[in-house]
């Protein structure tokens, strides 16, 4: 499914019906930030009502899916176990297009996925040099406040982007950060014409990132590179954007081969 679709039910060739379902809610709470009311999810999965309840049932009994006191649903703890092994595996196949990245350019280079309502880093190859932009890998950042969550936030739709904004809030921590809806969706139609994004000194004074979704990822996912403002100006970009959209496609291509 992509980022734009609607999250019902898909009905694929020869798969299990159930299965299909179960993951089809599973999609539902995630594209809703992450928890969804009753009613919500029955408007986008198309299902008999009874139907849903004994999904949900099932799921809760599994872990993967909580309730909550408003009697709502969200994903629950099981999957975190599911999600780490994932998030390690989409660094796995990212790293040797980071490494390319990092010695045509010298600087760091980031892979993030969406969790959520927030952005995390799931693997990053840092440049050598003794002055250089270091990520933890897991560390979860505001979507609004970064190159890699922006360039994720622009294929998304506006209904979602102001669901993710509502839900996580739209901290400024730099003079710079973006702090208002309307400023961020005017930030992500800029993205979408020019097809990538740049963290400008918002995340972190001195510091300037280049950003590129990852296109057709089965989870939205992008890569970055990232450094001091003296060495990534004008003249960096134009070497980087054409060499992220290179790695882009390629991982793309990389994951679309494995399903």
């Amino acid at each position: 499914m992509s980022s734009n679709d609607t999250p019902a039910v898909r009905q694929s060739k020869g798969g299990v019906q159930s299965v299909e379902r179960a993951f089809g809610l599973l999609e539902c709470i995630a594209n809703s930030a992450g928890s969804a009311t009753l009613s919500h999810i029955a408007a986008d999965v198309n299902l008999p009502l009874p139907t849903i309840h004994r999904l949900l049932n099932t799921l809760v009994n599994l872990g993967v899916v909580r309730q909550l006191p408003d009697r709502g649903y969200a994903l629950g703890p099981g999957l975190v176990r599911l999600g780490d092994i994932a998030g390690s595996q989409l660094g796995a196949i990212a790293r040797p297009y980071l490494r390319e990245l990092v010695a045509e350019l010298g600087e760091s280079a980031n892979v993030a996925t969406m969790d959520g309502d927030m952005v995390v880093y799931v693997d990053q190859v840092a440049s050598e040099r003794q002055m250089r932009m270091f990520t933890e890998v897991g560390r979860r950042a505001h979507m609004h406040a970064t190159g890699v969550g922006k360039a994720i936030l622009a294929g998304l739709g506006s209904e979602q982007v102001r669901r993710i904004a509502a839900t996580a809030g739209m901290p400024t921590p730099t003079e710079y950060s973006i702090g208002t809806i309307d400023e961020l969706e005017a930030e992500l139609g800029r993205i979408r014409e020019r097809g990538y994004a740049i963290d400008e000194q918002e995340q972190e004074l001195g510091v300037r990132c280049f950003a590129m979704a990852i296109p057709d990822s089965p989870v939205p996912l992008a890569i970055s590179v990232s450094g001091p403002i003296t060495r990534v100006d004008q003249s960096f970009a134009d070497r980087a954007v054409p060499l992220l959209k290179d790695a882009a496609a390629r991982i793309s291509a990389e994951m679309q081969s494995g399903r």
